[in-house]
């Protein structure tokens, strides 16, 4: 099975305008991410709308794809990318990564353990999970919670507490469930990938804001990998002064 990392790379991010090339001791953000995902896959693309991302990332001898600006969402991006290395490499890929271009903190054996779903047949699209360590994430919209089957398919993912644990008192909840939140990791199946972004928006997707809400309301498998990993992304110029200042960089 033939495994390609691409990386989505905007320059118009209205908190952050130039993520990818804000400088981190000395190299690019966008730099930075590849080169860790290049630890894991031999193959590593990014894909991007802006000149100036192109001729950065060429500039480190790093592999990129020039697509449309009118893309709403990352995997739409990915999607045209991917079509257009293939045809330029004449290659053909079974499985595609998406890799957030603002997590330079991003592991390697993260990307091994997505490309470990796949030796599970029925898997269409793979994710990670990590569990949930504060109990005020429990209840925290903008993270994310993931309840999963006995076999690590996910079931449901929202930004409200699931499973809601009831007639217990809610400081006792993580004492008495595990809990999981989503990281936002995502590798799709060649022909899966194709299919999703034609998929209309569904009414969960919708209700949530959560576009893995409708490939499981169209039935896809959605395969998930437990992580011990934090993720960490980089949204704004504070974001970056702080892990800065943390010396995680």
């Amino acid at each position: 099975m033939k495994f390609i990392g691409i990386i989505p790379a905007r320059y118009a991010s209205t908190r952050f305008p130039g993520k990818p090339l804000a400088d981190i001791n000395g190299k690019t953000m966008i730099q930075r991410v590849y080169e860790q995902v290049k630890i894991a896959l031999d193959d590593v693309v990014v894909a991007t709308d802006d000149s100036r991302i192109e001729e950065a990332v060429k500039a480190f001898g790093g592999e990129v794809v020039m697509t449309s600006t009118n893309h709403k969402s990352g995997t739409d991006r990915i999607a045209e990318a991917i079509e257009k290395f293939e045809s330029e490499r004449s290659e053909n890929y079974q499985v595609v990564i998406n890799i957030q271009g603002d997590e330079p903190f991003i592991q390697p054996e993260q990307i091994l353990a997505l490309k470990a779903c796949f030796k599970t047949p029925s898997t269409q699209i793979a994710t990670l999970v990590k569990p949930i360590e504060n109990q005020d994430e429990i209840f925290d919209m903008n993270k994310v919670k993931v309840v999963l089957s006995k076999n690590n398919r996910a079931l449901y993912f929202s930004r409200s507490p699931i499973p809601f644990l009831r007639g217990e008192k809610k400081e006792n909840w993580l004492k008495k469930q595990t809990y999981y939140k989503h990281v936002g990791m995502y590798a799709y199946r060649r022909d899966t990938l194709n299919e999703i972004t034609k998929l209309p928006q569904s009414p969960l997707e919708i209700s949530e804001s959560l576009e893995q809400l409708r490939w499981l309301e169209n039935e896809y498998v959605i395969k998930t990998d437990i992580t011990k990993h934090e993720s960490i992304g980089i949204d704004t110029p504070e974001d970056l002064e702080r892990v800065k200042q943390l010396g995680l960089l």
